[in-house]
C-alpha cells in the first residue's frame, strides 16, 4: 500500500459531519509469523485521546512486533491499524509519521557525530533551504532565512522546555543515555504529533532524568497529546498510566486500570509471578 484515500476511514470512527470522533489509534486483529513462529497473534485494543496507555508483557510476548506494525516497521500479515478513523495499514514509517503519529526506540537513535542542534533540526521535513536554488536565489533566500529563524527559535524553545539547551552544541554521541532519551523525546515533539508511540523511554535513564522525563510527558499530556508506552519498569507503568495493557504469547491478555490489572490472576500468573 503507498497511500490512504478517504475511502479507508472506518465508519464508526467517525461523527455525524464526517469528522475523526472515536480512539485516536485504533488496530484490530493484528497478526505477525516470521519463519512459522506467530510473534502477534489476533491484537485487538484501542487508545483514547490524551491519555497514557502502558503496553506490558514479559519478554517474548509480542510487544515490539506490535510497535513495529502500528508504525509501519513491518507490515502485518492480516488486520488493520487506524490512525484518527484512517485506515494506515502497510503504510511507510514517514507515511505514518507525517500523519502524525511517532515513535521512539529503545535505544535511541541520534546522529552522533552532529550536534544536539543540528539533530533537532532534522526533525522538519521540507526545509526551503535543502533546495540548492532557494539557497542561491537572492530573491527567494529571504524566505528561507526567515524560515530558518523560525525553526530555529522552535528548537530552542523545545530544548528550553526539556533542559538539555545547554548541551545544544555538544556532539550527540557525547550525551549520557538519558540525555539521548530527552534528546530523541524532544526531536519527536518537534515533528507536531498527535501520538508518541515510546519504548523503554525509561530503560538506561537515571532517577533524575527519569523523573524529568516523566513530568515531561505528564505536561504534554496535559496539553493534549496521547501516549502509548512500553516499559518494563512496573512502577512506572502503575503510577504514570491509567490504561494497561497486558500481552502474553503473541496476544492480549488483559487490560484495565493499574489497580485492575494488578488484581488480575490471569497477569499474576503469566506476568507478574504473584508479586504484586
Amino acid at each position: 500500500m503507498s497511500d490512504v484515500d478517504s475511502e479507508d476511514v472506518a465508519a464508526d470512527d467517525l461523527n455525524a459531519d464526517g469528522v475523526a470522533s472515536g480512539p485516536p489509534l485504533r488496530v484490530t486483529d493484528l497478526r505477525k509469523t516470521f519463519g512459522g513462529v506467530v510473534a502477534v497473534d489476533g491484537v485487538d485494543f484501542a487508545i483514547e485521546r490524551g491519555s497514557i496507555t502502558g503496553l506490558i508483557g514479559p519478554n517474548g510476548a509480542g510487544k515490539s512486533t506490535t510497535f513495529n506494525l502500528i508504525t509501519g516497521v513491518h507490515a502485518p500479515d492480516s488486520g488493520q491499524v487506524f490512525l484518527e478513523g484512517e485506515d494506515i495499514t502497510g503504510l511507510h514509517p514517514n507515511q505514518i509519521a507525517n500523519r502524525g503519529l511517532v515513535r521512539t526506540f529503545q535505544i535511541a537513535r541520534e546522529l552522533s557525530e552532529m550536534t544536539v542542534l543540528e539533530n533537532m533540526l532534522l526533525a522538519f521535513e521540507g526545509q526551503r533551504g535543502e533546495s540548492l536554488w532557494r539557497s542561491v536565489t537572492p530573491f527567494v533566500r529571504d524566505g528561507v532565512v526567515k524560515q530558518e529563524r523560525e525553526l530555529l527559535g522552535r528548537v530552542w524553545r523545545t530544548l528550553e522546555l526539556f533542559e538539555i539547551d545547554h548541551l545544544a552544541h555538544e556532539q550527540a554521541g557525547t550525551l549520557s543515555g538519558g540525555q539521548r532519551k530527552l534528546l530523541e523525546l524532544s526531536r519527536a515533539l518537534l515533528t507536531d504529533p498527535e501520538i508518541l508511540l515510546l519504548d523503554e523511554p525509561m530503560a538506561g535513564v537515571n532517577p533524575s532524568l527519569e523523573n524529568k522525563l516523566l513530568d515531561r510527558i505528564h505536561e504534554l499530556k496535559a496539553e493534549g497529546y496521547t501516549f502509548l508506552l512500553v516499559e518494563h519498569d512496573m512502577d512506572v507503568i502503575m503510577e504514570n498510566c491509567e490504561h494497561v495493557i497486558v500481552m502474553h504469547q503473541g496476544a492480549v491478555l488483559s487490560e484495565g486500570t493499574p489497580a485492575e490489572i494488578q488484581a488480575d490472576e490471569r497477569v499474576i500468573e503469566a506476568y507478574l509471578g504473584g508479586d504484586v
